[in-house]
């Protein structure tokens, strides 16, 4: 059931927030302001606005059911085969669960394609997508692997490791609705923290991911060429930090209490 959860709330956060991260992905990429980023969307046209959402919808369904389902997995099995610490084997699952899902990087990688404007004119679906990388090889499917290993992992630890601790901090629930609000307060605060904090290595990830063919350049290279482009400035390295943390607020709120609403049904 925590497989079955995991999905179905993936499925309703990307079907709610996909134009939202579009805005955000434009700014990742190109250094964008928000009003600039929206409006080469608005010149993109309405048609292109969910242009690339086959590709997160498998990732994030499949991903989050991973994420969660495996977490709860390992953690019992390493539970029942070690005698560590519990918050040892807690933070060791979630970093097996993150590194197991970053076996569907070529779905983030094909979403990354279908969304630079750049690449517009060379294929128009996910599957002309795929079929162009696949000339290049199996390792195309995967550049910007390293910065989503050390995402996942670092991520997870965090995720999983303070929900529980934040909920016990808000006020206690009383009834479902009660229990929903919380477990959306909970999830907001914890992907607007963990979506800020790793902004910069999703801005590299996005940079490594729009290159087609080529050289493979190390995370550390990717980061100092877009430091330099970026006039050496934290901030210009955070633009678009706002809005995904906005974006975060409403993602995870909606992630973390439709998982706890369907477990507590199931």
């Amino acid at each position: 059931k925590h497989y079955l959860c995991g999905y179905c709330a993936a499925f309703t956060n990307i079907a709610v927030t996909f134009p939202i991260q579009k805005v955000l992905f434009r700014q990742q990429l190109y250094g964008l302001k928000t009003k600039d980023a929206v409006h080469q969307l608005q010149k993109d046209g309405i048609r292109n606005l969910y242009r690339g959402i086959l590709p997160p919808l498998m990732q994030k369904t499949t991903t989050l059911a991973l994420m969660f389902g495996l977490y709860e997995d390992f953690s019992s099995l390493l539970h029942s085969h070690t005698s560590a610490p519990e918050i040892l084997t807690r933070s060791m699952a979630a970093v097996l669960a993150g590194t197991t899902e970053a076996l569907l990087t070529p779905f983030e990688r094909v979403q990354t394609l279908l969304q630079d404007y750049k690449h517009h004119d060379k294929f128009t679906n996910t599957y002309q997508a795929f079929k162009v990388l696949k000339v290049y090889g199996i390792r195309e499917y995967y550049r910007g692997l390293v910065p989503i290993l050390l995402r996942n992992g670092s991520s997870n630890i965090l995720f999983f490791g303070l929900r529980g601790p934040i909920k016990q901090c808000l006020p206690e629930a009383t009834s479902y609705s009660a229990h929903l609000v919380n477990d959306f307060i909970c999830g907001g605060l914890l992907g607007a923290m963990l979506g800020s904090l790793f902004f910069p290595m999703n801005v590299v990830k996005a940079r490594m991911q729009s290159q087609i063919g080529g050289e493979f350049q190390s995370f550390s290279k990717v980061f100092v060429m877009i430091w330099l482009e970026r006039d050496q400035k934290l901030m210009h390295l955070f633009r678009g930090a706002h809005l995904n943390y906005h974006r975060s607020v409403l993602s995870w709120g909606i992630i973390n209490a439709t998982y706890e609403f369907l477990l507590k049904l199931l």
